[in-house]
């Protein structure tokens, strides 16, 4: 049965395809996929599988109860899309302007969907139940995870399993680690109240281009002097706004950022560092300041055996050549909700291309599409192992 679903998935390579070129041309914004949710609950009342909708917001779930007992597993996908201006010239381009498919969701909305298609066929000999998670809201916190969550998806689920088409990774092989695998993603947001004037009279300002600058290079400080160097963090500043014309000294600015790290005490002393440095350096230009920190998704630690399950058994998959464990990436992922509830693994799904491989979150980034079938059948795996091992 599982070489004739795999060989399914394989056929619906094409149909794969289309979904993903159609979904990335009309990509919506984390918490605006009302569309996109409709679509793919369009497809499931298609296929006759049941399904629901408005989830935690705008997640949709399927659930495809096998012929035989066994283990309920869950198989997540995420949907939502990215402020940014496409800059790829192919005939998918986005149609919607400043907004792109930049991370490879609407992959990952092909290949389940894919995978849902390919199974049904196969439901009386399927033992136990899948459950397809379509989940909105990935990229900004706090996130689609947490709100589905919260509504229920994960009652009754005994695993739960979800994969990224990876730029990084090479087609054919599988990276994941047994523990930490992403890290936590926090955001923060800096406001300096100086004194403005002209550009020639220094002297009676207080300028907060000249006091913000100081904050930028002392922020990086707290990891290289405050921080245990056997443990890792990253501090960077995203983006950096002040000033009105060339010859106006500044009268306000502000900083926005992420922290990311994988152990709470970590994040607590950066925390309390960006605090006390914030305090310091507006004091002797008495300036005032507003310094706020949001914490976002909690890092991504897999499960040890369910991670060697994928590492093991990912090679059995047609078209796998290896599964590598790697480092833990520095990227964030609300998947980690997930985990914090059921046992369970995410991976990355080699998907580099051989020209012109762009990293997530670029204008151009796109990926190797013939690792939709990949994607959707190393899920398989993970369902079928989960049966094969409980």
């Amino acid at each position: 049965m599982w070489e004739n679903i795999f060989q399914a998935v394989d056929d619906l390579f094409d149909e794969m395809v289309q979904i993903r070129r159609h979904l990335h041309q009309y990509p919506e914004l984390s918490f605006q996929e009302e569309k996109t949710a409709q679509f793919i609950a369009d497809y499931y009342e298609k296929l006759g599988i049941p399904y629901q909708t408005k989830i935690g917001g705008y997640g949709v779930i399927a659930k495809l109860n096998g012929g035989k007992p066994g283990k309920t597993v869950a198989l997540r996908a995420d949907f939502d899309a990215l402020p940014i201006q496409e800059e790829n010239d192919v005939t998918y381009k986005s149609k919607v302007p400043g907004v792109m498919h930049a991370c490879g969701h609407d992959g990952h909305t092909a290949a389940l969907l894919g995978l849902a298609k390919a199974v049904l066929p196969f439901q009386e000999q399927l033992p136990g139940t899948i459950v397809f998670i379509h989940q909105p809201a990935e990229e900004y916190a706090p996130g689609g995870a947490k709100p589905m969550i919260e509504a229920g998806v994960l009652e009754d689920v005994d695993a739960v399993f979800g994969t990224h088409l990876w730029t990084d990774t090479p087609l054919g092989v599988l990276h994941t680690s047994k523990g930490n695998f992403m890290a936590g993603a926090d955001r923060f947001e800096i406001k300096i109240k100086g004194k403005g004037g002209h550009g020639a009279k220094p002297h009676q300002t207080k300028d907060a281009i000249v006091i913000t600058s100081q904050l930028v290079t002392q922020l990086q400080q707290i990891l290289s002097r405050r921080i245990d160097p056997l443990k890792t963090g990253v501090i960077t500043v995203g983006t950096f706004e002040a000033g009105q014309a060339f010859n106006i000294i500044a009268d306000s600015a502000k900083l926005v950022g992420t922290v990311r790290t994988f152990d709470t005490d970590v994040q607590n002393e950066i925390i309390d560092q960006m605090k006390k440095i914030v305090e310091s350096v507006c004091i002797p230009y008495e300036a005032n300041h507003d310094f706020n920190y949001f914490k976002g998704y909690p890092p991504v630690v897999n499960h040890p055996k369910e991670a060697e399950m994928i590492l093991k058994d990912g090679k059995k998959v047609p078209g796998i050549d290896n599964t590598e464990e790697i480092e833990p990436s520095m990227t964030g992922e609300d998947f980690a909700y997930y985990l914090l509830e059921k046992p369970g693994a995410f991976y990355f799904t080699g998907a580099q291309k051989e020209r012109d491989n762009y990293p997530h979150h670029h204008p151009k980034f796109d990926f190797d599409e013939r690792a939709l079938p990949l994607d959707a059948k190393t899920l398989l795996q993970a369902f079928r192992s989960y049966q094969e091992e409980h």
